[in-house]
């Protein structure tokens, strides 16, 4: 069953001719988690802003279990929200801004303190509720704002790019903490990112947005594994593109003529493949794998080795490509700059040359 469901919803700042959502629709199950992953501009904060009420559509509705809260104020909805700021109150203890939200509800006494006990515990900050929010890390600062937003049991969690702000190391750690919490109480949360890692890592379902629509939704296998539009596969990652032309179900690039497994018809096309689908072998390589090795000399331009993997960008002809290797990989074939590799293309995705990359306007 849906949590959320949005149903056609579009809106339109001011005298703007671009909708920042476009009639978008989406159901949002019951205690899963997903995210809403794109570019800048491309409406994943105004799409969770119309969940919570903080605006209005122009156009369609917003229901929250089976109920139609379109017109509903946000303090009506029994919404949870994480901002990427922390908005916590400097004069306030630890406890007294977790209790804000079930004061204004007028929950008070023992039942009050047992929930703000509750919430502490529930993201490790039991012994911290007298401090200030001076007194704390970033990362606790921001347990204390999810406490705050899970102490009365919302419907629905929303999160805003919460991490945006913390260093990497910290901010893995609190992915792997909201990943382990947001499973444990199965509470149904909508979590808005541009980072394709964060989205991937978190996400039951992932939303792909761009230009105010949704490109795909899925688990984070399906979009990655099988986008559905090119937008979907540039923005999943960093890819190499190559021009061709689908004849008779298969499609040339360089020297070798490749299956195209997603029927498309014959006409002008472009193919993707990931850089860890690119093979590099020695010219003189003659394994079996040869009916999907471009024999072309391929010449390294740079090498960048980052911990256990190599970037390798390499010259085809006028086309730069990227390869990802593992680093015991690179060593064994001797890949420095100026030298020249045969390379084997795994798993190319096709999609028709009209099919243009989505972009936000």
């Amino acid at each position: 069953m849906a949590t959320v469901a949005l149903q056609t919803v579009s809106k339109r700042f001011g005298s703007s001719s671009h909708s920042a959502v476009n009639s978008l629709s989406l159901d949002i199950n019951s205690g899963e988690f997903l995210t809403l992953l794109g570019p800048s501009g491309c409406g994943k904060t105004t799409t969770l802003r119309l969940i919570a009420g903080l605006i209005q559509p122009d156009t369609g509705r917003v229901l929250i279990r089976d109920r139609d809260v379109t017109s509903v104020p946000a303090h009506r909805r029994n919404i949870g929200m994480v901002f990427q700021s922390h908005a916590l109150f400097p004069h306030l203890s630890i406890s007294e801004n977790v209790a804000f939200g079930l004061k204004m509800r007028g929950i008070v006494g023992l039942e009050r303190e047992r929930k703000v006990r509750e919430a502490l515990s529930l993201v490790r900050l039991g012994e911290f509720g007298d401090r200030f929010p001076s007194q704390l890390s970033g990362g606790q600062q921001q347990r204390v704002a999810l406490a705050r937003a899970l102490v009365f049991q919302p419907d629905v969690l929303l999160l805003d790019e919460p991490f945006g702000a913390l260093d990497r190391k910290l901010r893995e750690t609190m992915q792997d903490e909201l990943r382990e919490l947001s499973r444990r109480l199965a509470v149904t949360s909508v979590f808005v990112t541009h980072d394709q890692e964060e989205a991937l890592a978190l996400a039951d379902r992932v939303a792909i947005m761009a230009g105010g629509r949704i490109e795909q939704v899925g688990t984070p296998t399906e979009v990655y594994e099988a986008p559905q539009t090119p937008f979907v596969y540039e923005f999943l990652g960093r890819t190499n593109a190559f021009d061709c032309v689908i004849a008779d179900g298969r499609a040339r690039i360089g020297d070798k003529s490749f299956p195209v497994e997603n029927k498309l018809p014959d006409g002008p096309a472009v193919a993707f493949v990931r850089p860890h689908d690119v093979i590099l072998r020695h010219l003189d390589d003659l394994e079996p794998s040869a009916d999907a090795t471009i024999t072309s000399a391929a010449s390294v331009r740079v090498v960048t080795v980052l911990g256990p993997k190599a970037w390798v960008e390499l010259s085809l002809g006028a086309q730069v490509i990227a390869a990802e290797v593992a680093r015991e990989v690179a060593t064994q074939l001797a890949i420095a700059a100026g030298k020249s590799y045969k390379l084997q293309l795994r798993l190319p995705r096709f999609f028709q040359k009209e099919a243009k990359v989505s972009r936000p306007e």
